[in-house]
């Protein structure tokens, strides 16, 4: 996949009429939309037609400057580079504030073209960071989103304060949790606690952050910014709580038999830290915020010694490692340390190039265009060495007319490879609807996007991978595909209730249910109730902000959408199989090089935020429902394995 903490809100077009991310764009002047003719009560159905297709250019507009701020602002983290981010949002918020009043003019207009008054719907969902009209309090927003953010991607945790070379950022603690073989208790501990205090200076800002955008919630007429985000999925906002409630219920008995074994294989690795009644602490699953647990496979694995072990770490390193030693050898003899510095960077960008030239070919293997030019010449791969960035991966679509790029700090590993599948996967659904209208260039709700580069990901099964050279001959005995499944699982099925529980925290925050003395206490008990873990070290409920270590959190970017991401592609995957002549298990597919499949696809994706979602998943999947299903099919082989390894044990927590 697609791991969610490197996924940062599309920042790009998307966003403007998603209602999923706070908008850095500018241009438009306050109050440029024109108003519709005619005096108060007479706007007729052709006055909102004219109003809409301004907005639509003014769009644009604002799309492609404030793409430029922001892209600047997280690749080239200066005060400078916030400051024009924050005057651009700032700018955006203003617009879209005095575009929605007038809007207005429009309630109750009658004959109104379906597209039109859809327009209108999504043009006052367009923030997640809905602003106040007091210009002095939408300045503060700004300032503090631009704030929260500029602090996460600058976070470091230094063990002594007086020692620089003692400091660590998100990427070399993560590293260590990424190991938990290779690594002590302590040592586990030390990282998960360290990256933890950077959140602390953030609680401040982000109580104010809440009191303003609930400000400017009511003055867009929703009671609560969580009530305006849940608005978003054309249904009633509380309909759609009990809609993700229902899916949480098809797949929580698999997540469950799930956290009963890997507790249990933990508990033999780490004695009485691990209690087999009680909750899994949280710096042991390998990931910061234990949101996937991939990188304890060794430690869970079902059978170890099973023949078809799938290495491509291995060989993706044995392909930097052969960069390498071409670029060394085209050094002179008496090469300097800095010469052999830049030979390595080089090979960096050559194996980082291989791998996104590898995710392209799968989508071009579907009937999809190979990307531009300027994709290889302005995408960010590697993490600069000169300045902080925020490398958290990303897509972008600057202008839509083909300026598409990824943002990533990429690393010759299996995650890195499969999160860029993932974000590619982004940038075709940006090319596909492009030709629709400003407004409706969007998912058809914000898990569409992440789902379809995670669909992607789905289909790069050990065939698929041996085919383009990234893994050998691969053994299909039982025991090999329970091992397969169980490393799939504990990325895709471990995810499942964090993807639910972080909005679950920000809707209460939002409505004023949790207030601020009470923020990480109840962020732990949320985790506790869903996912069965708790913190490895007492919290102080006045200093600590947890939540906050979580860059969608200071991000405000909605996350809901990745919940319903990890459902929807299990149910994109399986139709797409279907249509490609799939037979046999659900696991086995991959419809790589099927055109029949890549038409299907690219016709759902081209219809883009133009209509309900439950329409568009209809076009895909023949029903307008959303359903776990097909994730539980997939998953069945490790169903059975996990009920009958877990017979005695005592699950739950």
């Amino acid at each position: 996949m697609t791991k969610p903490e490197q996924v940062i809100p599309m920042l790009t077009l998307r966003s403007l009429v998603l209602a999923t991310v706070a908008l850095f764009a500018a241009t438009a002047s306050a109050g440029s939309a024109p108003p519709p003719q005619g005096g108060a009560g007479t706007a007729t159905a052709a006055d909102a037609d004219a109003f809409i297709a301004q907005v639509n250019a003014e769009l644009l507009e604002l799309l492609i400057e404030g793409s430029q701020a922001q892209w600047l602002a997280v690749t080239y983290i200066t005060g400078d580079s916030q400051g024009v981010a924050s005057r651009s949002n700032e700018k955006y918020l203003t617009w879209i504030g005095a575009t929605v009043e007038k809007s207005k003019r429009f309630d109750g207009v009658k004959d109104l073209s379906p597209a039109t008054a859809r327009a209108i719907k999504l043009l006052k969902l367009g923030t997640s960071m809905p602003a106040p009209k007091d210009p002095v309090k939408l300045k503060e927003l700004t300032e503090i989103a631009t704030r929260l953010e500029g602090t996460y991607g600058a976070g470091k945790f230094c063990k002594d304060p007086n020692d620089p070379s003692s400091c660590r950022n998100l990427d070399q603690l993560s590293k260590v949790l990424a190991k938990p073989a290779d690594h002590t208790y302590a040592e586990l501990t030390e990282a998960w606690a360290g990256w933890h205090t950077i959140s602390r200076p953030m609680r401040k800002d982000y109580q104010r952050f809440v009191e303003l955008t609930s400000e400017g919630s009511k003055e867009l007429g929703y009671p609560d910014l969580g009530t305006m985000w849940r608005s978003a999925y054309d249904m009633d906002p509380d309909a759609f709580q009990k809609e993700t409630d229902r899916l949480w219920g098809q797949v929580k008995p698999l997540y469950d038999q799930l956290h009963c074994y890997v507790r249990g294989e933990l508990h033999k690795q780490y004695g009485d830290e691990v209690k087999l009644d009680q909750p899994i602490p949280a710096q042991l699953l390998g990931n910061m915020w234990a949101q996937e647990w991939g990188n304890v496979y060794d430690l869970v694995a079902p059978y170890p010694k099973a023949a078809g072990k799938l290495d491509v770490d291995g060989v993706l390193e044995a392909k930097f490692q052969a960069y390498e030693k071409a670029e060394f050898a085209k050094l002179k003899p008496v090469a300097s340390h800095g010469d052999f510095a830049e030979a390595t960077r080089r090979a960096d960008r050559l194996i980082a190039e291989e791998m996104v030239r590898s995710a392209e070919s799968f989508y071009v293997s579907l009937g999809m265009p190979k990307l531009p030019d300027s994709f290889w010449k302005n995408s960010q791969f590697l993490r600069p060495r000169d300045r902080d960035v925020v490398c958290h991966a990303s897509a972008w679509d600057f202008d839509t007319k083909g300026d598409v790029r990824i943002k990533m700090c990429i690393a010759p590993t299996y995650e890195d490879l499969s999160t860029i599948y993932h974000e590619l996967g982004h940038l075709y659904y940006d090319l596909a609807y492009n030709p629709q209208p400003i407004v409706f260039q969007g998912g058809a709700h914000d898990g569409f996007h992440e789902a379809i580069g995670d669909t992607i990901v789905l289909a790069m099964t050990p065939k698929y991978l041996q085919s383009v050279g990234l893994v050998g001959a691969t053994s299909k005995t039982k025991e090999a595909v329970i091992n397969e499944q169980m490393k799939m699982a504990l990325d895709k099925v471990a995810f499942l209730p964090f993807g639910l529980l972080i909005d679950r925290w920000r809707w209460d925050v939002f409505s004023g249910k949790t207030q601020p003395a009470d923020y990480n206490t109840a962020w732990w008990a949320l985790r506790t109730k869903y996912q069965g873990v708790m913190p490895p070290v007492a919290r102080d409920a006045a200093l600590d902000f947890d939540p906050g270590a979580k860059y969608h959190v200071p991000g405000n970017t909605p996350y809901t959408r990745y919940f319903l991401a990890r459902i929807l592609q299990f149910q994109f995957y399986r139709s797409l199989c279907n249509t490609a002549g799939h037979k046999g298990a659900l696991y086995t597919c991959s419809f790589a090089n099927s055109k029949e499949a890549g038409a299907r696809y690219q016709a759902m994706m081209a219809a883009g935020q133009s209509q309900p979602w439950p329409d568009t998943l209809k076009k895909l999947t023949g029903k307008p429902q959303m359903d776990a299903s097909a994730m539980v099919e997939y998953f069945e082989p490790l169903s059975k394995w996990l009920k009958e390894k877990n017979k005695g044990q005592s699950c739950g927590w």
